[in-house]
């Protein structure tokens, strides 16, 4: 059994462009995107669409290329950024044996041609074949074909055939192959589903196809050994789900979910042939633990499996119950521990002459939220901290909580000089740790487009988590090795420079040492600031509990019931003081619970009478250096005296070992103008960060008569595909820098 039961949730509301209500569609995912593509209901759709889980928007991305026609009941791999599509019917009768892939970080389409087997020939053309992934190569099982010589004819032949493709790194294929298999392997079948299972420990990695139709819906599950290449009927335990096709199976952990098609209604009175057995879509949800075999039935509560039929006219409004409806040919993929299935036939007219295809979009919660990345500063002024997260495909909403950080009475200092310690050059190999300044803002530019000059619009991070990953892909600098959820943006305000194996401790504006941060107590309160369906806040204050009041909320049976944005009102609340630490963490919440908090980040509010932290930033890129511009900030307390820029830099040798998502930073400017140039020599030892999408990072801060101000960082964003190649040349130096072992590619 499940540690905890699955929730179905229904989408209520997303916008964008509506995809239109089809069947014998694939779908897939990649990262928090559903990318979906064909099937059909009144014609075959052409259109490719995107979904974006975190923002509920579809799109119509602008595809270019080769591209296909459109065609349903194909085959459909996804493996990191590219898809695979191979097959389909393209026209009634008519199917297709052509293989295409979709670069999806350009959107761009390509038409394949890989060459044929040596021992046989290619795959004929076909529908209602399984494509599988696993490692670098895709499997192809099974099918129809058409064997009618008149382009109107159809000629059913099922096919029980096995191909393998071997792909090549990044894109294109090499070509087909015929494996040998042992152990005989299932019978010829279409509308099955296959998916790939590596195993725990070292088992070796397997294929699963499940059901299928060859005349009659099938029910027997097979399994392949990768390795050997060797089929077999694994024994398995608990409720066998009944026969049936044009289902969807998943893979989440070690779990196989399988959701809908169609199966048969039990034996009625009056009717006793086999030839009068009647075929329902279904709703119902198996389980197969891929570990220990075991079965599980997931109905929902109530209902037998053909009472739907009754339970609902085809006029009622779509999702009223807490189910899906019963369906076939719908499309199911998987974000994280997610599954989300859209539309599909409709169950409810079993006329073949008469079908009607679902709207709705669900997905099944199976897990809590996993643990969010640390929380980064946006924004810092002298009574608001400006906070943002990563977004967790299994969070409905997220919970944030501050704690004071008092620090111990410190000697009076005078105005600010950040840094107290010059800054050595690049060619000293000493690095500052965390340059004295508190990151205000965090700003991206995008230096991966090709273009000579990038500006920062004013666009902070806050405006763009939401929908950035479609926008990422529409601009061509998706990143799929991106380390999800890892971010540097939230530094820590207590910087320790290292140097001959001396310590030099530099204290922002009375804040407590490490060992005084040490002594702050595990046990002070943290504070609920609230509930947010949004990807960031903008903190001024947090809520003070009553006696006995705690976070965590439980119904009168003792279930899970999931606090919301107005979950805090009418509780007594705190404002923000300025000049004081705060640490702050998140966690993600979902129909199952509450998930693990993040690592804690600590930010600081501002001191009255410092300058702010310069804006609108500007890069333009030269042959072999860039120049960068910003406008001066506010000062309250005189005019600005002068900035200091700092370059992310690479650790030198022997610098000691520096935590998951610090950076070392040297100062690389200051002066009195509002801008400088970066020569080459420092960008060949800048640090590119890969905590999010991977970037060049910059600090810019500004100083008057009280002090320097918080400063403004910006990414650079860097080209994925040419970092590559670079790293690699870097890292045979033998002169280079080492790079940060945490940030590898």
């Amino acid at each position: 059994m499940l540690a905890e039961a699955p929730v179905w949730r229904r989408v209520q509301s997303f916008t964008g462009p509506i995809p239109r209500a089809r069947h014998g569609h694939r779908a897939a995912a990649i990262r928090e995107l559903i990318v979906v593509f064909g099937g059909g209901n009144e014609g075959i759709a052409e259109d490719l669409h995107v979904y974006n889980t975190v923002s509920k928007q579809w799109f119509l991305p602008a595809v270019r290329g080769d591209i296909p026609p459109g065609c349903a009941a194909h085959g459909f791999a996804c493996e990191g950024t590219r898809i695979l599509v191979f097959g389909g019917m393209v026209e009634f009768g008519k199917y297709s044996s052509s293989l295409y892939e979709l670069q999806a970080s350009r959107w761009l389409w390509k038409k394949l041609k890989p060459r044929s087997p040596k021992n046989g020939l290619p795959p004929c053309p076909r529908i209602g074949h399984s494509f599988s992934l696993h490692g670098s190569k895709c499997y192809l099982f099974g099918g129809l074909a058409n064997d009618s010589e008149d382009p109107n004819g159809n000629v059913p032949r099922y096919l029980d055939d096995f191909y393998e493709l071997e792909l090549q790194t990044q894109s294109g294929v090499k070509g087909w192959s015929i494996p040998e298999t042992k152990g005989g392997g299932p019978s010829p079948r279409e509308s099955h589903t296959c998916v790939a299972y590596g195993g725990k420990g070292s088992t070796s990695p397997k294929l699963y196809v499940f059901g299928g139709m060859c005349g009659k819906r099938l029910a027997d599950l097979w399994q392949l050994d990768i390795e050997t290449m060797t089929w077999s009927l694994p024994q398995t335990t608990g409720p066998c789900p009944l026969p049936r096709s044009l289902h969807s199976s998943n893979v989440i952990g070690n779990q196989m979910f399988v959701f809908g098609g169609w199966v048969p209604v039990e034996e009625t009175e009056g009717r006793q042939s086999a030839s009068e057995v009647e075929w329902v879509c279904t709703n119902s949800l198996s389980v197969l633990n891929l570990d220990t075999m075991t079965w599980c039935s997931l109905n929902p509560e109530g209902q037998q499996q053909q009472s739907d039929v009754a339970v609902q006219s085809a006029g009622e409004e779509e999702g009223s119950r807490r189910w899906p409806k019963p369906r076939a040919g719908h499309c199911a993929a998987t974000t994280g521990t997610r599954l989300y299935i859209w539309s599909g036939r409709d169950g409810y007219q079993k006329s073949w002459n008469f079908q009607v295809c679902c709207k709705d979009l669900w997905y099944l919660e199976t897990e809590k939220p996993s643990i969010p990345a640390p929380v980064f500063l946006v924004k810092s002024t002298v009574s608001m901290v400006h906070v943002a997260w990563r977004p967790i495909p299994s969070a409905e909403c997220y919970l944030l909580q501050l704690q004071s950080v008092t620090p111990s009475p410190a000697p009076p200092t005078g105005a600010s000089d950040s840094p107290t310690m010059q800054a050595p050059s690049v060619t000293d190999e000493i690095v500052e740790e965390h340059p004295q300044l508190s990151v205000q803002t965090t700003r991206e530019i995008d230096g991966a487009c090709g273009g000579e000059e990038s500006s920062s619009q004013e666009r902070s991070v806050s405006e763009g988590p939401v929908g950035n990953a479609a926008e990422e892909l529409s601009r061509g600098d998706f990143n799929p090795e991106s380390k999800n959820g890892q971010s540097s943006d939230g530094v820590r305000p207590v910087e320790v420079n290292k140097h001959n194996g001396a310590f030099w401790q530099q204290e922002q504006d009375g804040l407590p040492s490490p060992s005084q941060q040490s002594e702050i107590s595990e046990e002070s309160a943290w504070f609920d600031v609230g509930v947010f369906k949004t990807l960031f806040a903008e903190v001024t204050h947090y809520c003070v509990p009553s006696e006995g009041e705690g976070t965590n909320q439980t119904s009168s049976d003792g279930k899970w019931k999931m606090p919301g944005p107005h979950s805090f009102e009418g509780r007594e609340k705190q404002e923000l003081a300025s000049g004081i630490c705060y640490r702050f963490r998140v966690a993600g919440l979902n129909s199952l619970g509450q998930g693990d908090f993040s690592p804690v980040s600590e930010f600081k509010t501002c001191q009255p009478g410092f300058p702010g932290a310069p804006s609108a930033v500007t890069i333009t890129k030269a042959s072999d250096s860039v120049h960068i511009t910003w406008e001066s900030p506010t000062s309250p307390s005189g005019k600005i005296q002068e900035y200091s820029m700092y370059l992310a830099v690479r650790k030198s040798r022997g610098s000691g070992v520096e935590k998951p998502g610090e950076l070392a930073f040297i100062r690389i400017y200051r002066g009195t103008k509002t801008s400088c140039t970066v020569s080459a020599a420092h960008l060949s030892n800048a640090h590119i960060d890969c905590s999010a999408r991977p970037a060049v990072v910059f600090r810019i801060a500004a100083k008057n008569e009280q002090g320097y101000g918080p400063a403004t960082q910006i990414r650079w964003l860097q080209d994925a595909s040419k970092l590559k190649s670079s790293t690699s040349q870097a890292e045979t130096s033998p002169t280079n820098i080492e790079a940060d072992a945490t940030d590898g590619f």
